[in-house]
């Protein structure tokens, strides 16, 4: 009875891990999977303080309203006068970055509870297989959001 208990256990621990990744993924990364209706165009980085980066929206519309100043989370991408795209949060100066590269960096809090799960499952459950797979879909994603951000 103790084994299954300790897998149970070990199960809800790493589900609750994940949903608390993709829970933490979410609020940036359906702006970057949904951009419709919402404003798309250019940011250019103009400064950068510990956690954020600022700068003018250029938006792709010309329609679309010029903001002088948008703020972005700062990743190991933003360097002063870099150019990327993004797509600004409804009603907010707040912008998070769009395309692929956007798209990866939403995820990392999801690749980060994909690891931790592994570990969790690999002291609980002992699945092998199951550990390395949680794992290794951590490892590709945090790795490939690095590498889109650093190109």
């Amino acid at each position: 009875m103790l084994p299954v208990a300790r897998q149970v256990a070990a199960a809800t621990v790493a589900a609750l891990l994940l949903i608390a990744g993709v829970w933490a993924s979410w609020g940036a990364a359906q702006h970057v999977m949904f951009p419709t209706g919402r404003e798309r165009g250019t940011m250019t980085v103009s400064r950068c303080a510990d956690a954020t980066c600022a700068g003018p929206f250029s938006p792709a519309s010309p329609t679309a309203v010029r903001h002088p100043s948008v703020t972005i989370d700062r990743s190991i991408g933003e360097k002063k006068g870099a150019r990327f795209p993004v797509v600004l949060k409804p009603s907010s100066t707040s912008a998070v970055r769009a395309g692929t590269a956007g798209f990866l960096h939403a995820w990392v809090p999801l690749g980060g509870a994909l690891l931790l799960a592994s570990v969790v499952l690999a002291g609980g459950i002992r699945d092998r297989r199951l550990t390395w797979i949680t794992g290794g879909a951590g490892i590709a994603l945090l790795t490939a959001a690095f590498a889109a951000l650093s190109f």
